[in-house]
């Protein structure tokens, strides 16, 4: 059965403002850990320019999702928030906008992984909240998920590898 959608109260946006708020600290944490690991060996950090420099990506991308939050709690109807943060970010970075090349400027600015660290977490916190649930599934469905898991994984892996020696990198 579909999740009833949440109503749109201030709670709502005092709720989507600190989680994504939280986030972005954490993706900057993030950013500014891969940029010293990347220097590595190359010099020292520039820790100020790095911060300044991912903030203005971090908001763009906080901003985004918001917006997506916000729609997806507004607008009756089955569209989940994520399609609406999808659509306003393709929308906004698509070549020909006004908005592209800023857009797309200071989010390369943010490492990929710097972004998953919270989306991941987030991941096993809602996992470990509902384990009571996952546990009524049975061992045929932890099976079932651990090789969806693998399979994910590998699936994922192997298509980087043929498309990354494809263009030379590797």
């Amino acid at each position: 059965m579909a999740k009833a959608k949440e109503k749109l109260t201030s709670d709502t946006f005092l709720e989507f403002t600190l989680v994504l708020l939280i986030t972005a600290v954490i993706c900057l944490i993030g950013n500014l850990i891969y940029a010293w690991a990347a220097a590595r060996g190359a010099g020292p950090v520039d820790w100020a320019a790095n911060f300044v420099q991912s903030v203005p990506g971090l908001l763009i991308l906080c901003g985004i999702s918001w917006v997506g939050l916000v729609m997806g709690a507004a607008i009756p109807g089955p569209v989940p928030s994520i399609i609406w943060i999808t659509v306003i970010g393709i929308v906004l970075s698509v070549p020909g906008m006004p908005t592209s090349k800023y857009v797309i400027d200071s989010t390369s600015k943010i490492a990929l992984l710097a972004t998953c660290t919270p989306v991941l977490a987030y991941a096993g916190v809602s996992m470990g909240k509902d384990w009571a649930e996952f546990k009524k599934i049975g061992w045929r469905g932890v099976l079932v998920s651990g090789l969806v898991m693998f399979g994910t994984f590998f699936g994922s892996a192997i298509v980087a590898e043929i498309i990354l020696k494809i263009q030379g990198i590797i």
